[in-house]
């Protein structure tokens, strides 16, 4: 979504206004959900005059109960599972933050993750408690680069974890006609799945570490010491058998005897 885009909506009524600090426009979750509240109209063949005065008859009361609360859950449907705040930070803020790690390369890497989008002179970080915390791994010692390998990794995980929840609400809430009188019930049941489903995954995580902690802890205190290849035992040498005939030494002879 462009900053032109944006103006565009509020120009026409389609967006509230941002709540402003200085030069800098903060939009929240509920712009977010309007946004894809417009988008889902859109898909469906109305054009934007259609939609501001169905968001406006919609705010003002006006508009049937069946299509308000389609209307709800759609806003609902749109409303994001995160409470991350985004941070704003200068280049050389976000170097201090990683005690000058921040290389081209991992800075590309975090672009193309995306931890963090370029907006002017400014960077801005997806998540205040993703930036602190890879930061403090780095205080740890542990290299930005393999923070930033670990979070692509993670990212696969999460998505996958993301399809399975995502597949229970279509199979099992979201499974029945949304017109049909439900759409108030299945908003509710929206907003009290939402905090589960983060739990869930806190709890699992938990024991997932605790299992594997458990499984390594031994070779973490008491790690394999390498060990030189012993040397084969040398046998002690005997000394070279002398040939005999009937017992008696062999004599050795020399010339002229």
């Amino acid at each position: 979504m462009t900053p032109r885009t944006l103006r565009f909506y509020r120009e026409r009524k389609l967006l509230p206004p941002p709540r402003r600090e200085g030069r800098i426009a903060w939009y929240d979750s509920r712009h977010l959900a309007r946004l894809r509240t417009i988008n889902a109209l859109l898909a469906r063949g109305h054009t934007l005059g259609g939609i501001a005065d169905l968001l406006t008859a919609f705010e003002h009361g006006r508009v049937g109960a069946g299509t308000a609360e389609l209307m709800g859950l759609e806003s609902m449907l749109g409303t994001p599972f995160s409470e991350e705040e985004p941070v704003r930070l200068t280049p050389e803020a976000l170097a201090d933050h990683f005690q000058g790690a921040v290389t081209p390369e991992n800075l590309a890497n975090s672009l193309d993750i995306g931890y963090v989008t370029v907006d002017g002179e400014e960077i801005v970080h997806v998540s205040r408690r993703l930036l602190e915390s890879s930061a403090a791994l780095v205080q740890e010692g542990i290299p930005l680069s393999a923070v930033l390998t670990a979070g692509r990794e993670l990212r696969t995980h999460t998505d996958a974890i993301a399809r399975v929840f995502s597949e229970l609400l279509r199979r099992h809430v979201l499974a029945d006609d949304l017109v049909d009188g439900r759409a108030s019930e299945i908003t509710e049941t929206l907003e009290r799945l939402r905090p589960l489903a983060k739990q869930i995954v806190e709890a699992e995580l938990g024991l997932a570490l605790d299992r594997r902690v458990r499984s390594e802890l031994d070779g973490w205190l008491r790690p394999s010491e390498a060990t030189e290849p012993s040397e084969p035992a040398q046998q002690p040498s005997e000394p070279p058998a002398q040939e005999t005939t009937s017992g008696v030494p062999n004599r050795t002879e020399t010339p002229g005897e």
